[in-house]
């Protein structure tokens, strides 16, 4: 090893043995010691016994081959990541094991290493790294080289026991196919969900149990299995919710804001709703247009940067919604609560002033703070009531008739028209399912909804005016790789998509529009869908496609959404609303921080993937209270959509319930079926039946496992063509105790590789 400055031979101190541990560029053991301090023999001898002494002594820790400092690290070592800020990753060292007085360093991740080294994507909580360390005066930092295998990672399962009295871990993961030995059950029983680590080095390592969740099927475990599953923060720390409690009690200034409490606005929104953030009215204005105000909850005055709540909420980005609960990014005192714009009560409002012409333009703007008073928080089912049998209150119907210029506005720009169905699930109060169901479209939503994109298109047009920074909320123009993608299945159809015109949201509406069969409708709607960008936030304007939008940031939604808490603030700043100093330990501003004024591009990254995060947990926790719903209903037949075609099988969407699952390829019969990658069609080699997305089938449900939300149909008129390989099915399980146990009499889930085994 090519170290410089050795020092003459000679027994070195312990000082200088810590000081070349802590300075070498490479990994130290006790030969790289020897050789840098030029020992011989006996001296070797020596070394050992001293090293021995200091490990004793609590100066280093590690083995003969790789010593470090204790409460330092090796330079190359496995670290475990344990929280996400702001985009950046939290770790520290996988094992460390000093005395209790020394608690493990918290190690921030470096997006990019020495020599431009990438980390990996997309680290998450409970990801292990291979990774290059160093300190700093600000702390330790590492820089990631490599992520380390799924195996090494948590694993949600349930516990089942087999005939032998072996347990297992069967994941809850529907892409895990294979369950796992258990060898320490950590006290945990057998149908009992938990958190298992591997452990071991071998391929197929046992499993740990680390916690103990409770009974999987029991009300409200599926939302429990998405939190765990995908590190969602769930729970707030005491200097949070003390914060927030005092937060609660500031005073709103009466002279510092408008007064707009006379008006009747009110707040439309889910019978269910766990917040009200925003409220609207709207008045004729005499000329053909209207006078329109978007009232939103003032979160900016209580949660102010810098404080725990605010750290809290940019850690977790958005509030997750789940049948059975709400994750919130806000502390319930301030989300349900002092925040809520609760009915007849005074409320602190950010206020969007607008006025509406005839065309539904909006031509002028302006925002203040204000003070509200909601006339009535209305469920979007009433307020269409009232519409409907012309019993509406003169606030209600100039609500509609703003609505329908703004209705104008948005016919003429033409924005993507996609039928995006949403399940709804409605529980009892035992957090039991009582029906699944698609909601219903209704003109309330509309209109609702068509005011929100009029204040956000106010809000980021007002920033850029002041130029001030603004968070967009961004939809691209759909990449040239996914519309060739595109050009070639609608090709199939004997349809063009020319690539050499401009791509507008009203190309795609046009050429639905065109298409009388609903058959091929849905599956070109499919194919338009596959074909759109993730909309994501960022700080550089890109406009919003989908929208069919130049400018557009979300304002509407800061109870729930940091994005839109950034908007605010920045509107604070360019509008100059600041409030006065509040008393105790509140943070003065409720701007912009600094470091988001300078940089909002980290925090926009951040809030992004937490979106996306909490997409896929509301998605699959839908799916296990479908899955369980149909549960009793295995052997039934259902009207089913095709919605992909790989060349194992389709899979399908039942229409009523929006459940999706799998019809496996070697369940349609005795011929050969090809696949068409192109077309994106199965077709069957002597009959030339043909499944192609969007075709609408019967099939007969011969699966439904809630634990993994999985699903899977086979034609109407098979006979008993799906069997059980290695994944539960659910409708024969049955109840030995605390346990759910399959036909045969061995844990459900449980799937053994090698010969003749199952």
């Amino acid at each position: 090893m090519p170290f410089k400055n050795r020092p003459a031979p000679g027994l070195p101190t312990r000082k200088q043995i810590l000081d070349f541990i802590q300075n070498a560029p490479e990994t130290v053991g006790k030969r790289e010691i020897a050789r840098h301090f030029g020992l011989q023999g006996a001296e070797k001898i020596q070394l050992k016994a001293l090293l021995k002494d200091m490990a004793e002594e609590g100066l280093i820790d590690g083995k003969r081959t790789a010593f470090h400092k204790m409460g330092g690290l090796p330079k190359v070592t496995v670290l475990r990541v344990i929280d996400i800020e702001e985009g950046e990753a939290i770790a520290v060292p996988d094992t460390w094991q000093p005395d209790d007085a020394t608690p493990p360093p918290r190690i921030r991740l470096i997006e990019k290493g020495p020599r431009g080294q990438r980390p990996p994507a997309a680290l998450r909580k409970g990801d292990r790294v291979l990774a290059r360390t160093e300190e700093s005066e600000t702390g330790w930092r590492a820089y990631p080289m490599k992520k380390l295998e799924l195996r090494a990672d948590q694993v949600l399962g349930v516990v089942e026991v087999d005939t032998a009295g072996k347990a297992w871990l069967a994941p809850v993961d529907k892409r895990i196919r294979n369950s796992s030995l258990i060898s320490d059950l950590g006290g945990a029983k057998p149908g009992e969900l938990v958190l298992g680590e591997p452990i071991g080095k071998s391929m197929r390592p046992s499993i740990k149990v680390v916690q103990v969740l409770g009974e999987p099927l029991a009300p409200k475990a599926f939302s429990l299995i998405a939190i765990h599953k995908h590190g969602i923060p769930n729970h707030f720390g005491q200097e949070t919710l003390d914060e927030a409690q005092a937060a609660a009690k500031l005073l709103l200034s009466h002279d510092k804001r408008e007064d707009l409490r006379h008006l009747p606005i009110v707040a439309i929104d889910p019978s269910d709703a766990r917040d009200h953030d925003d409220a609207i009215w709207a008045m004729p204005d005499g000329k053909g247009g209207f006078d329109a105000l978007v009232a939103i909850a003032d979160v900016s005055f209580y949660v102010r940067p810098g404080g725990e709540i605010d750290r809290e909420a940019r850690k977790r980005g958005n509030s997750v919604y789940f049948p059975d609960r709400v994750v919130p990014m806000l502390p319930e005192v301030l989300s349900a609560d002092v925040c809520s714009l609760r009915s007849g009560e005074d409320r602190a409002a950010m206020a969007c002033h607008m006025k509406i012409d005839a065309e539904g333009r909006v031509t002028e703007w302006r925002f203040t703070r204000a003070l509200v008073r909601i006339h009535e928080v209305i469920a979007y089912e009433e307020a269409q009531a009232r519409m409907d049998e012309d019993r509406a209150e003169d606030h209600l119907k100039h609500l509609w008739a703003c609505w329908a210029a703004l209705a104008t506005a948005r016919k003429n720009r033409d924005p993507l028209e996609l039928e995006l169905p949403e399940r709804r699930v409605q529980l009892d109060d035992k957090g039991r399912i009582t029906e699944i169901a698609i909601r219903e479209r209704l003109d309330a939503h509309k209109v609702v909804e068509d005011f929100m994109i009029a204040a956000n298109v106010a809000a980021a047009k007002a920033l850029e005016s002041k130029v001030a920074p603004v968070v967009y909320r961004i939809h691209e123009t759909p990449s040239r790789e996914k519309l060739m993608a595109l050009k070639d299945y609608l090709a199939t159809f004997e349809k063009k998509l020319s690539l050499g015109q401009v791509i507008t949201p009203g190309l795609f509406n046009r050429m639905l529009k065109d298409i009388t069969g609903e058959a091929e409708k849905a599956l070109i709607m499919e194919a338009v869908l596959r074909s759109q960008t993730q909309a994501y936030y960022g700080p550089s304007n890109a406009g919003h496609f989908g929208l069919a939008l130049g400018s557009y940031a979300h304002f509407t939604s800061p109870i729930r959404r940091y994005a839109d808490l950034l908007v605010h603030r920045s509107l604070v700043d360019a509008y100059g609303l600041e409030q006065p100093r509040p008393d105790g330990n509140i943070p003065a501003t409720s701007g912009l921080a600094e470091r988001d004024r300078s940089d909002l591009g980290r925090i926009s990254d951040a809030i992004s993937k937490a979106e996306r995060r909490a997409m896929e947990a509301e998605r699959e926790t839908i799916d296990r209270y479908v899955a369980a719903w149909l549960s009793s209903r295995v052997g039934e037949v259902f009207d089913c959509r095709i919605t992909g075609v790989q060349k194992f099988g389709f899979f399908a969407t039942i229409l009523s319930l929006g459940g999706d699952g799998l019809v496996p390829v070697s369940t349609l019969g005795d011929e050969r079926f090809g696949y068409d990658e192109k077309a994106q069609v199965l077709v069957g080699e002597r009959t030339r039946t043909t499944y192609a997305i969007g075709q609408i089938v019967r099939l007969r449900l011969a699966e439904a496992n809630p634990l993994t939300g999985a699903l899977k149909f086979e034609l109407e008129d098979a006979e008993g063509s799906i069997e059980p390989r290695g994944r539960p099915q659910q409708q024969a399980f049955q109840k030995r105790g605390n346990h759910l146990v399959g036909k045969r009499g061995r844990p459900a889930n449980i799937r053994h590789k090698g010969k003749n085994k199952r």
